[in-house]
C-alpha cells in the first residue's frame, strides 16, 4: 500500500476509513477538527458513503455514533479534551450499554493549553469509566493503533477511548497504509437488556464491566502497543504515549542504554510492570498531561523508586519537551530551537475588518454611561475582546456559561447583565440557558455575535445558522426584543442606541449581530434571520 505524508489526525482519519467506518460524528475543537475534515474531504469516504457532517455539540455526536453501533456499523466519534465533559453523560453510560458495532472515541488534549481553557487529561476519563485506552507515540502507530482499537471494540464489546495531544495531532510524518475492510452490514442489536438502563438492567451491566476488568488487564499483558525496549544498568524509565518519543529522542541524541518500557494500552499490564519495576533502582515515569500512573504505580510499589511530575524530576504542568527529559535523566541535551530568539511573541488578535471589533466598540461606547462593565462571554474568536484594545469582556469560563452566568448575575441583582457569545457557540450550548432565562423571567441581554461560521476551528459551517431568530421567538423570547444589528463603523449610532434600549429592558432581549466573518466573505450565503 502507498505511503503518505500526514498530520496525526490525518493518520488517524485514514485508518478510521481503511477501518470500515460507516460514520464519523464530531463537534470543532482544536486538535482534533482535521480528522473529521480529512474524512469530509476524502473520495472514499464519499464513494462509500460515510456519513461526516458535523454534529450540533460533542453529546449529540457521541449519542449518534452510539446509535450507529447499536445499529451494527461502525462509528468514530472526535472530540477535544473539554468536549468529552459535554459528551461525558453517555459516555459513561456507554460503558455499561457496551457496544455492538465498534465504537472509537478520539479524543484530543491540549497541554499547554495552545488553544484550550485547561489541560485535562482524559486518560482520567478511561479510569473512570473501566475502559480500555489508547494512547499512540507517532502518527504510524496512530495509524495501525486506531484500526486495532476497532478490533479491540468488537472484540470486547465496549467503547475505545483513543487519546491523542496536540503534538502527535498537528505534526506529520510519513505512514505506510494497509488493505481496507469492508463496512459491516446494518445488524441491530436485539439485546434490550443491555441497552435499556433502567436500574434492574444497570446493575448486571455495571458487574459485567466490573468483571471484564481482569480480561482487559490481560490484553494489555500481550498488546504489542506496550513494550520493552532492553537497555542496562540500574536505571530504567517507563514512557506513555508520546512520552515515549521524547525519550527515544534523548536515548539516541544522548548515546544512552537505558531500558524502557513503552505503553501505550490501558488498563496497565500489571505483571510486566512488576516483573519490570523490580529489576530496577531508579524509574523516570514519563507520561504527557497529569502523573495519574506516576501516582497509581507510587501505590503499588512506594515512592523510593519513582521519578516524574509529582517530585518535580519533570515539570508539573505543559508540555514534555526532549530537554526537560535529558535534565531528568541527567544529561545536557539542548533541542533545536524552532524558533530564533529574535523573534518576538505576539498574542492572538482579531483579524483586521473582524465584525466582533465594530460589537464591542459599540458596546464600550455604551457602557460608558454604567458606573460598572461586567460583559460575560464565551469559547469562540470573540473572546479575544478580553485584550487590549477592546478590554470588552469579562469572563470567558465554558461553552455556553455566558447566558447563564448572566443570568445568575440578574439574578443576584446586577444589571445590566449581558452575554455575547457566537453562533456556533449558541447552537452549541447556549440554548438550554436563554430558555431559563425566559422561564425565570430574568431582565438579561443576550448578544449573539454571528458570523454565520465557526471560524475559530477554521470555519467549518454552524448548525441551524439560519434559524437563530426562530430559535429565540421559539423559546418565548418576545418578538419585539429580538433585534437585528449589522456591526459596522457605519451603522455604529444606530447600534449603539439599540444596544442602549436593550440594555434598559426589564426582561429578556436577544440582539443578532450579524455579519459574515471576514476571512470567509463571498464563501457564505447570507442568513433571512426570519426564515
Amino acid at each position: 500500500m502507498k505511503k503518505q505524508l500526514l498530520l496525526g489526525a490525518e493518520a488517524i482519519a485514514l485508518a478510521a476509513i481503511d477501518a470500515g467506518i460507516s460514520g464519523v460524528y464530531a463537534y470543532p475543537g482544536t486538535p482534533s477538527t482535521e480528522i473529521t475534515e480529512f474524512i469530509q474531504k476524502s473520495s472514499i469516504a464519499k464513494q462509500n458513503g460515510v456519513r461526516s457532517r458535523w454534529s450540533v455539540n460533542e453529546k449529540t455526536a457521541y449519542e449518534a455514533a452510539l446509535g450507529m453501533s447499536y445499529a451494527g456499523k461502525r462509528s468514530l466519534v472526535c472530540m477535544k479534551h473539554v468536549g468529552l465533559n459535554v459528551a461525558a453523560d453517555p459516555f459513561m453510560c456507554s460503558a455499561s450499554t457496551g457496544i455492538h458495532g465498534g465504537l472509537v472515541v478520539v479524543v484530543a488534549d491540549d497541554p499547554s493549553m495552545h488553544s484550550s481553557q485547561n489541560e485535562q487529561d482524559t486518560r482520567a476519563y478511561g479510569r473512570f469509566a473501566y475502559l480500555p485506552v489508547i494512547e499512540p507515540s507517532n502518527q504510524q502507530e496512530a495509524y495501525e493503533s486506531l484500526r486495532y482499537a476497532f478490533d479491540l471494540s468488537e472484540q470486547v464489546k465496549l467503547p475505545i477511548l483513543f487519546r491523542i495531544t496536540t503534538r502527535l495531532s498537528h505534526s506529520r510524518a510519513v505512514v505506510q497504509q494497509q488493505p481496507a475492510r469492508e463496512q459491516n452490514a446494518l445488524d441491530l442489536s436485539q439485546d434490550k437488556r443491555k441497552w435499556i438502563l433502567i436500574p434492574s438492567n444497570a446493575r448486571p451491566n455495571y458487574a459485567k464491566l466490573l468483571a471484564l476488568q481482569p480480561r482487559l488487564t490481560d490484553l494489555s499483558e500481550t498488546s504489542t502497543l506496550n513494550r520493552i525496549v532492553e537497555g542496562t544498568g540500574s536505571r530504567a524509565v517507563i514512557a506513555f504515549g508520546i512520552a515515549y518519543n521524547y525519550v527515544m529522542e534523548v536515548m539516541y541524541a544522548e548515546k544512552l542504554n537505558l531500558p524502557v518500557f513503552k505503553i501505550s494500552q490501558y488498563p496497565l499490564p500489571e505483571q510486566k510492570i512488576r516483573a519490570f519495576v523490580e529489576q530496577y533502582d531508579d524509574i523516570l515515569i514519563a507520561e504527557e498531561g497529569y502523573p495519574i500512573y506516576e501516582e497509581l504505580l507510587k501505590g503499588f510499589f512506594g515512592n523510593h523508586k519513582f521519578r516524574g511530575r509529582l517530585d518535580g524530576a519533570l515539570p508539573r504542568m505543559g508540555e514534555l519537551s526532549p530537554d526537560a527529559v535529558a535534565k531528568a535523566l541527567g544529561v545536557a541535551h539542548q533541542a533545536l530551537k524552532v524558533i530564533p530568539e529574535v523573534v518576538a511573541s505576539r498574542p492572538p488578535m482579531l483579524c483586521q475588518g473582524c465584525g466582533h471589533i465594530d460589537l464591542y466598540e459599540a458596546m464600550n461606547k455604551v457602557f460608558e454611561s454604567y458606573p460598572e462593565k461586567h460583559v460575560f462571554s464565551d469559547i469562540g474568536c470573540y473572546a479575544l475582546g478580553a485584550l487590549s484594545p477592546y478590554d470588552a469582556i469579562s469572563t470567558c469560563v465554558d461553552m455556553g456559561a455566558s447566558v447563564t452566568m448572566a443570568k445568575g448575575a440578574s439574578d443576584a441583582g446586577f444589571h445590566p447583565a449581558v452575554a455575547v457569545i457566537g453562533d456556533s457557540t449558541f447552537i452549541h450550548s447556549g440554548i438550554t440557558g436563554l430558555l431559563d432565562a425566559v422561564n425565570d423571567k430574568v431582565a438579561i441581554t443576550v448578544v449573539i455575535s454571528d458570523n454565520s461560521v465557526i471560524a475559530m476551528t477554521g470555519g467549518q459551517e454552524t448548525s441551524a445558522a439560519d434559524s437563530i431568530y426562530n430559535i429565540c421567538k421559539g423559546l418565548g423570547v418576545d418578538e419585539s426584543h429580538i433585534r437585528i444589528i449589522e456591526p459596522l463603523k457605519k451603522h455604529q449610532q444606530q447600534n449603539i442606541a439599540i444596544l442602549k434600549e436593550e440594555f434598559e429592558y426589564q426582561g429578556v432581549s436577544v440582539i443578532l449581530a450579524q455579519r459574515e466573518c471576514v476571512q470567509m466573505a463571498g464563501q457564505l450565503k447570507k442568513p433571512n434571520p426570519k426564515i
